[in-house]
């Protein structure tokens, strides 16, 4: 018997309160982040403790939930503090936290028993015995390894949802559908350490797997030989970035709980083309499953954001996917984003942040989150005094009259 098409949770990254309030505007379910201590994306930002509270409350207001990164491999002179962040997180009261380390897990059952656990990824669970193992140590979601193939992880979904039936328990699971990937086996990557003397579990990585390298014999130290490499180095390490728009209905079929999109230290412009994206994506399935097909303006928008070569990953097995990205090629325009709208005013004028310089003739293109983005000429350019000008400079404010209607928080980008 079929079984019931359940719509997943979209869950998108927030690394600071700017991109919190793009990610609700564009339609993300649910925002994960973090405080500034104790989570493994320590540059991206993140929210003090105030910050915190202000973001529980605007995403609840919402109706979007919070889930909040605590998910180092903390060591010993840290579990004092650690005890005192799970306190502070029990008045800030997210949807949930995310941990990798079982011994946070036990304090923050012990200190914060109200709040949702949720496994991070960095624990690598690649199995339904596995994911039926913490949901016993009370562990509320699991966010699956990327190793997994779709074909495994609708058995494991499949699995947790018969421990459901049996136990009156919900242990739910999440994937990754489209950012960056990393080359290491479960995000737990030593290089850093080695070559930087960053510790990559504990938020500080330095990326070396995108640096560039080249092979030296032992008896000729000062010859470098390419490995397959372009006019700027060889990348050897160098992953892919995921992107999973064409098999959508695959993965809601699999019964995953949550889709996951990568990229808290990525700007506001990645998040809205990627939110916008796979919000239209699911919900269009989830009215006309059978009538379902994929929109050639879904691919243009991603691909237009800055990104290295999309790929699978490990969902369909193939070695291709899973290839390193030899050459480095990033793909996307970099420089379109001009900015964002602040407020409405009268007629089709709009108060925009610029980000990016814009001339009053260049054409523009609106990015909202419902309907595809929409083209026009700027029909008026001014100051925020109402004074005519020729361009608008990145951090200053400008009034701008479209063609077409806008809101707060949408993005404006140059054709």
């Amino acid at each position: 018997m079929p079984h019931k098409i359940i719509k997943p949770e979209l869950l998108a990254p927030a690394g600071n309160f700017e991109k919190l309030e793009i990610a609700i505007h564009y339609g993300a379910d649910a925002i994960y982040l973090a405080g500034k201590d104790f989570s493994l994306r320590n540059f991206s930002g993140n929210f003090t403790d105030p910050e915190l509270m202000q973001a529980v409350r605007t995403a609840h207001d919402a109706n979007v939930k919070i889930y909040l990164a605590c998910n180092i491999y903390s060591r010993n002179h840290e579990q004092s503090h650690i005890r005192t962040f799970l306190e502070k997180i029990g008045q800030i009261q997210p949807d949930a936290i995310i941990i990798s380390d079982p011994g946070i897990i036990m304090l923050a059952q012990e200190i914060i028993p109200n709040i949702d656990i949720h496994l991070s990824t960095q624990a690598n669970t690649t199995n339904f015995n596995t994911a039926r193992f913490w949901q016993k140590l009370g562990v509320k979601r699991v966010n699956l390894a990327r190793e997994l193939s779709l074909d495994e992880i609708a058995e494991i979904a499949q699995n947790a949802q018969n421990a459901q039936n049996a136990q009156n328990a919900q242990i739910e699971t999440e994937t990754f559908i489209h950012g960056a990937m990393c080359i290491s086996y479960s995000g737990r990557c030593l290089l850093s350490n080695v070559l930087s003397n960053r510790d990559s579990n504990r938020g500080l990585c330095s990326h070396p797997c995108r640096w560039k390298y080249a092979v030296v014999e032992e008896l000729r130290p000062n010859e470098f030989h390419p490995l397959m490499e372009d006019s700027r180095g060889s990348y050897i390490f160098n992953s892919k970035d995921l992107c999973m728009i064409d098999h959508i209905p695959a993965l809601i079929n699999a019964q995953i709980s949550s889709l996951k999109i990568e990229g808290r230290m990525k700007g506001i412009n990645y998040l809205a083309s990627v939110v916008k994206t796979y919000r239209n994506a699911i919900d269009t399935y989830m009215a006309n499953p059978k009538g379902y097909k994929v929109k050639e303006e879904w691919r243009r928008e991603l691909f237009q954001v800055y990104h290295r070569a999309y790929s699978t990953g490990f969902y369909f097995g193939n070695s291709e996917e899973q290839s390193p990205n030899y050459e480095n090629i990033h793909q996307g325009k970099i420089h379109s984003f001009i900015g964002k709208v602040l407020a409405c005013m009268e007629g089709n004028c709009f108060l925009v942040e610029i980000r990016n310089k814009i001339n009053k003739n260049d054409r523009i293109e609106i990015l909202t989150p419902k309907e595809p983005a929409m083209e026009s000429d700027i029909l008026k350019l001014s100051d925020p005094n109402q004074n005519p000008i020729e361009n608008a400079q990145p951090n200053t404010r400008a009034i701008m009259e479209f063609a077409h209607p806008c809101q707060p928080n949408d993005i404006i980008r140059k054709i």
